[in-house]
């Protein structure tokens, strides 16, 4: 299970202080950008801080399957957790096709923000919409080797921007979403407000009809859902 965190207020800063940084593109759309200079405190924060909490938009629960199905399985993961990604590859796509698909389970995926890389990537997975979502997930999970193995925030973003405009994003549409410092607030509300409810102390964490669970095998969550089926 991987371990990681980062002060919700640090982090807060982190993104306001970055949420520029995609209107910064090279005049030749290369996708490189330059990030501004990091907020010290909230008082040093850039325009675009966001509103009040109860001005905030909704940050919907991204869903695959059938909505009045028995099991319910929720998974906390952070686009930039390994052992996550070896989630997604060695359990994620066996769930989908035995449990997920056959309309048995209903799964939430619920993201986890433990550093701006793997916010930056939420934010730009929710930029086209639910139906986009899953199949942006996917590619995050499967790059993430490459996306998110540098040191330097621009050389990230470039490429975040790219796996956004491979999954059919124009820059329009991705300038706007990832300027959005309302949703930016909001989305860091609901990481934080869920993960306490569920106490998520590290990624993979797995919730299953209410219970939770760490990093687990295909063959070990299986049995926990088909004894939850069997009741």
């Amino acid at each position: 299970m991987m371990v990681k965190k980062l002060g919700l207020p640090v982090l807060v800063l982190v993104v306001i202080a970055g949420l520029g940084l995609w209107a910064a593109r090279s005049p030749d759309d290369s996708g490189q950008t330059l990030l501004p200079a990091m907020a010290a405190s909230a008082e040093d924060a850039p325009a675009g801080t966001p509103a009040d909490a109860a001005e905030l938009p909704a940050v919907p629960d991204m869903v695959l399957g059938n909505a009045e199905a028995k099991v319910t399985l929720v998974e906390y993961g952070s686009y930039t957790c390994p052992h996550c990604r070896d989630f997604h590859a060695e359990v994620f796509k066996d769930l989908k096709r035995d449990y997920i698909d056959t309309g048995k389970v209903k799964f939430i995926f619920r993201e986890v923000y433990f550093d701006r890389y793997g916010l930056w990537a939420a934010m730009m997975a929710r930029c086209g919409g639910p139906t986009r979502y899953f199949g942006i997930h996917t590619m995050l999970y499967d790059a993430q080797k490459e996306w998110a193995a540098s040191d330097d925030p621009s050389t990230v973003i470039g490429n975040i921007r790219r796996i956004g405009k491979t999954a059919g994003m124009d820059d329009a549409t991705l300038d706007a979403c990832m300027q959005d410092a309302n949703m930016a607030q909001a989305m860091l509300n609901t990481y934080e407000a869920n993960a306490k409810a569920d106490n998520v102390e590290g990624t993979p964490t797995l919730i299953l009809n209410g219970v939770k669970h760490g990093n687990i095998g295909y063959a070990e969550l299986r049995k926990l859902i088909d004894d939850e089926l069997a009741k």
